[in-house]
């Protein structure tokens, strides 16, 4: 099976994987040679990594936590469970695509196991763990502020996740006391990078589904009959980062949205439909009506609601999953008032 995607997280074993030797029968375990320097360049490269490890988890963050390389791991699954529960278990944790997981093991046995039940998953023997930074589905086209900082958004967003489980009041008092502030600005050069990577890692809330070069993308941005949009995403606790791009092609009667996008960790804060009230607010000063694209995919069909929440109409249906919506701004939705916009 060829894979494509970039990786987004790296799922390892511990035992004979991360360290040489079983925690549970050996006194003498240490890191397998250059280890730490693979997970702190991959964490450098936006790459997030996890544990699947059928062990006693205090012992083994106890062991982590020695070596100083526990901070790296997001929502480890350290227990006796099958392998890949715990592999479904992370994905569903981080919100990102079975496709873009990687799982690391030395048994045979627990890599045909996850591979039974999850085919998308790339499993590698961990004899091979030192090639990881030299293969191509590893080296992200670009690097950017946001993907060197991602495990640290997700830390936050951990953070936040947890006072809300916590928060005994209702749900919109509690996205309140976060002091979001919505931030939109047309893109400047320095965005290009960002811009870019939202489009091939944002599937779920991805009007279209397509991607986007840095060439093509500077040329919408310099273009005086398009608008390229970015938002950025802050509260009390840090940015978000860059988590949302518009596309508008502009014409005499009509603003045309060729792409539509938000990056799948903010949906729970209620921001989903904020740069699109935007846009159609701005196209109706101009009293031209606004248009859209969409094309289904097997992920996307939140876009879609969010455009039917927003009294979009189906005007153009064909058999290949394109519909062209359109609007025509009799009645366009507010901005939550637990948010704070603000246009650069």
């Amino acid at each position: 099976m060829e894979y494509k995607k970039e990786v987004k997280c790296v799922i390892w074993d511990l035992d004979n994987t991360i360290w040489d030797n079983v925690l549970t029968e050996s006194k003498t375990i240490k890191l397998k040679t250059g280890i730490e320097d693979i997970l702190n360049t991959l964490d450098s490269r936006g790459i997030l990594n996890s544990i699947s490890s059928k062990n006693n988890y205090d012992d083994a963050m106890r062991k982590l936590k020695e070596f100083s390389i526990d901070h790296y791991f997001l929502y480890p699954q350290i227990n006796w469970n099958a392998k890949s529960a715990s592999v479904a278990q992370i994905q569903k944790d981080l919100n990102i695509g079975i496709d873009t997981i990687v799982f690391i093991d030395d048994q045979p046995y627990e890599r045909e196991e996850v591979k039974s039940q999850y085919p998308q998953v790339e499993c590698i023997d961990s004899v091979d763990y030192k090639e990881l930074l030299s293969r191509s589905r590893f080296n992200p086209k670009f690097i950017t502020k946001d993907s060197q900082r991602r495990r640290l958004m997700y830390l936050e967003n951990i953070k936040r996740t947890r006072l809300e489980e916590e928060y005994e009041g209702p749900k919109d008092e509690f996205l309140a006391s976060l002091n979001m502030e919505f931030i939109i600005s047309e893109a400047a050069e320095e965005d290009l990078q960002r811009a870019e990577e939202l489009t091939v890692r944002t599937n779920q809330l991805n009007a279209t589904g397509k991607t986007y070069s840095y060439k093509e993308l500077n040329y919408f941005r310099s273009s005086p009959y398009h608008k390229l949009l970015v938002c950025e995403l802050k509260d009390k606790y840090g940015s978000y980062g860059k988590i949302g791009l518009g596309l508008i092609h502009i014409t005499e009667i009509t603003w045309e949205i060729k792409l539509l996008l938000m990056s799948c960790r903010v949906i729970s804060r209620g921001v989903g439909s904020v740069l699109l009230s935007y846009i159609m607010k701005q196209a109706k000063t101009e009293n031209k009506k606004v248009t859209a694209d969409f094309i289904k995919t097997d992920r996307n069909k939140m876009m879609y609601v969010t455009y039917k929440f927003s009294n979009f109409k189906e005007v153009l249906v064909l058999d290949n999953g394109y519909i062209k919506f359109e609007n025509t701004l009799e009645k366009i939705q507010e901005f939550p008032p637990y948010i704070k916009l603000s246009i650069n």
